[in-house]
C-alpha cells in the first residue's frame, strides 16, 4: 500500500485520534442506513417499541436483557445485510449467482434474527403472563 493512499491515510492512525475515527465512520453508517435503506427504519421503529414495552411490562431483569439483546441482534444484521447489499451492487448490478446467493444469505440471516426477535417474545409473554397462545 502506497503511503500517499487515502486508505494508507486512514489506516496509519493510531490510539484516540484512531478511535474518534471510527466512531464517526460508525455514526455515518447508521445515518446513511436509516436515510437510505426502508427496511432498516422500519425495524428501528418496530425495536424502538419492543423495548419500550420491554421496560413497560413486568419482566424480570433477565428477561428485560434478553428482549433487549435480541432487538439489537435484529438491528446488527440488518447493517449486515445492507452492508452486502450495498458492496455487491457497487461491485454489479448484473445478475450473477454469486451475487444473489450473498444477497439471499443476508436476507436468510435477518430472517433469523426476527425469528429470534420472535422467539424471545413469545416465550416471554407466555413465561410471564401465562398467555395461552396455542
Amino acid at each position: 500500500m502506497k503511503n500517499d493512499s487515502y486508505a494508507a491515510a486512514k489506516k496509519g492512525k493510531t490510539g484516540l485520534q484512531r478511535i474518534i475515527n471510527a466512531f464517526g465512520y460508525s455514526k455515518d453508517g447508521l445515518k446513511a442506513a436509516y436515510r437510505f435503506e426502508s427496511a432498516f427504519r422500519q425495524l428501528v421503529l418496530l425495536n424502538a417499541i419492543l423495548i419500550i414495552t420491554a421496560f413497560l411490562l413486568n419482566f424480570g431483569p433477565a428477561t428485560r436483557i434478553l428482549l433487549i439483546m435480541a432487538s439489537f441482534i435484529s438491528l446488527i444484521t440488518e447493517l449486515f445485510n445492507t452492508a452486502i447489499e450495498a458492496a455487491v451492487d457497487h461491485t454489479s448490478t448484473e445478475k450473477h449467482e454469486l451475487a444473489k446467493r450473498a444477497k439471499d444469505a443476508g436476507s436468510a440471516a435477518q430472517l433469523l434474527a426476527l425469528t429470534l426477535l420472535a422467539l424471545a417474545w413469545l416465550m416471554s409473554l407466555w413465561r410471564e403472563y401465562g398467555f395461552n397462545l396455542f
